[in-house]
C-alpha cells in the first residue's frame, strides 16, 4: 500500500516532487510507525466491517482501528468478539490490499483469546490497542502480546494510549510517565506508537472542547501532551512515535462538496471555494489542530470520521521547501555544523540544532512524500477527494 495510492497514477504525477513509498505490515517499524497517518477507529459491532474496511482502503485510509472498548456498550462485547472472527475470516476470504488493522481491547485476556479465535486470518493482523495504558495496567498488556504473538508466529504491534487520571493529575504525572516510560522502553520492539487519550483527559474535568478550539487551547490538555513529549517523544533515540489526539466533530453533509472538486481541482480560483466548504463544515479547527500536533512533536491522529483522513494526510505531506532544508541540513559535508541560507533564500538553517528535525523530515517524506514547488495542500486535498 502507499499513501495516496487511490490517486490516479498521472494525477499524482502532477502532485509529487518525489512520490510516497510503497510499505505493507511486514515493513520495518519506523516506516509503519511514520506511516500510520489518519488511524481511523470503527466499533467492532459493525455488521458489515469487512465491507467497511474495504471501502475505506479504496478511499486512501492505510490504518483502521477495530474497537472493543469505549465506542461499544459493556453488554456488546461478547458479540462484538464474534463478529470481529467472522468479520476477519470474510477478509481473508476475499484477499486484496488491506489497511494496518488493529484491535482495541479492554483486558489483557482478550489479546491471547482474540489472537487464538482468528485462526488463520490472524495473519491480517498488526496488533492491539492497549487502553488507558499505565505501568500496572500495561505490563499485563504487554505480556498478553508477547505470549499472543508466540502463539500466532507473527509480529504483532502494540499502540498504548495515554489516557489515565494519574497521568492527567498534575500529583501523579510525573511519576506515572517515568513508569509508563520504563514500561515501554523495556517492550520496545513491540510498542509501534502511543496515542493520546485527550477526551478522556477532558472528562477528569468536566470538559470538551468546542468546534473552533484545538486541544492546545485546552491548557490542562496541552500541558499534558507537552509533557508526554517531553518525557516520551524525545530525538534522540530514546523516544516513540506519539500521535495526535481525536477531532471529535463532523457534520454529515461534509462530503456534499465532492461532486464539485470532480471538475478539476487544479483550476484557477478553485482554492477559495475549497477552503470555504472546509469552514462551513467545521474543518477549519482540525486542520488548525493538525498543524499544531506537528509543530508540537505529533504525527498521525487518531480519527472517527472518513472526512477527517485526508486533510490529515494532504498536512501530512513534506512541502517542496522542506524537503530542500532537510536535504541540505543533512549533506555529508555539513557534519562539522554550521550554518547556512536556505536555498529558498528565506530561513536560516543551523545544521546541529535542526538534524533531528531534518531527519524527521525525510521520515516523513519517505512515507507522504514531497509536494512539487508549486503545489500545496489545497491541491492535495482536492486531488484526495475528488477521487
Amino acid at each position: 500500500m502507499r499513501h495516496f495510492g487511490h490517486i490516479a497514477p498521472a494525477t499524482r504525477c502532477d502532485l509529487f516532487f518525489r512520490e510516497p513509498c510503497d510499505f505493507d505490515a511486514g515493513s520495518p517499524a519506523p516506516v509503519l510507525a511514520a506511516a500510520l497517518g489518519a488511524t481511523l477507529y470503527s466499533p467492532a459491532t459493525r455488521p458489515r466491517l469487512a465491507d467497511d474496511v474495504i471501502k475505506q482502503a479504496c478511499r486512501g485510509v492505510v490504518s483502521m482501528v477495530l474497537c472493543l472498548e469505549d465506542s461499544i456498550d459493556d453488554s456488546e462485547v461478547p458479540g462484538a468478539e464474534e463478529n470481529l472472527v467472522r468479520q476477519f475470516a470474510d477478509l481473508a476470504d476475499r484477499g486484496g490490499e488491506l489497511p494496518l488493522l488493529f484491535i482495541r481491547v479492554r483486558e489483557p485476556h482478550q489479546i491471547t483469546d482474540l489472537a487464538r479465535r482468528l485462526g488463520a486470518s490472524v495473519r491480517l493482523l498488526s496488533g492491539f490497542v492497549l487502553p488507558k495504558f499505565t505501568q500496572e495496567r500495561g505490563v499485563p498488556f504487554m505480556e498478553a502480546l508477547t505470549k499472543a504473538e508466540s502463539a500466532a508466529g507473527q509480529r504483532l504491534f502494540a499502540m498504548p494510549v495515554l489516557e489515565s487520571p494519574e497521568l492527567l493529575h498534575l500529583e501523579t504525572r510525573q511519576e506515572s510517565l517515568r513508569k509508563i516510560a520504563d514500561t515501554v522502553d523495556t517492550y520496545r520492539d513491540r510498542v509501534l506508537a502511543l496515542r493520546l487519550g485527550v477526551t478522556d483527559f477532558c472528562s477528569a474535568y468536566g470538559l470538551r472542547r468546542p468546534p473552533d478550539m484545538t486541544a492546545y487551547d485546552v491548557r490542562i490538555v496541552g500541558d499534558v501532551i507537552a509533557d508526554v513529549v517531553n518525557v516520551l517523544g524525545r530525538a534522540d533515540g530514546t523516544g516513540f512515535t506519539i500521535t495526535g489526539p481525536v477531532w471529535e466533530y463532523f457534520r454529515l453533509q461534509e462530503r456534499m462538496f465532492k461532486p464539485q472538486l470532480r471538475r478539476s481541482p487544479f483550476l484557477e480560483g478553485r482554492a477559495e471555494e475549497l477552503r470555504t466548504a472546509l469552514i462551513e463544515h467545521d474543518l477549519d479547527g482540525l486542520l488548525r489542530e493538525i498543524e499544531l500536533d506537528r509543530a508540537n512533536g505529533l504525527l498521525g491522529k487518531t480519527c472517527i470520521h472518513p472526512s477527517h483522513v485526508a486533510p490529515v494526510h494532504a498536512l501530512s505531506v513534506v512541502s517542496h521547501e522542506e524537503f530542500s532544508d532537510a536535504q541540505d541540513i543533512l549533506r555529508p559535508e555539513r557534519d562539522g555544523g554550521g550554518v547556512l541560507r536556505s536555498s529558498y533564500t528565506n530561513k536560516m538553517n543551523e545544521v546541529r540544532p535542526h538534524r533531528a528535525w531534518a531527519e524527521r523530515t525525510l521520515r516523513r517524506a519517505q512515507v507522504f512524500g514531497v509536494a512539487k514547488a508549486d503545489v500545496g495542500f489545497v491541491e492535495l486535498l482536492a486531488a484526495s477527494l475528488a477521487e
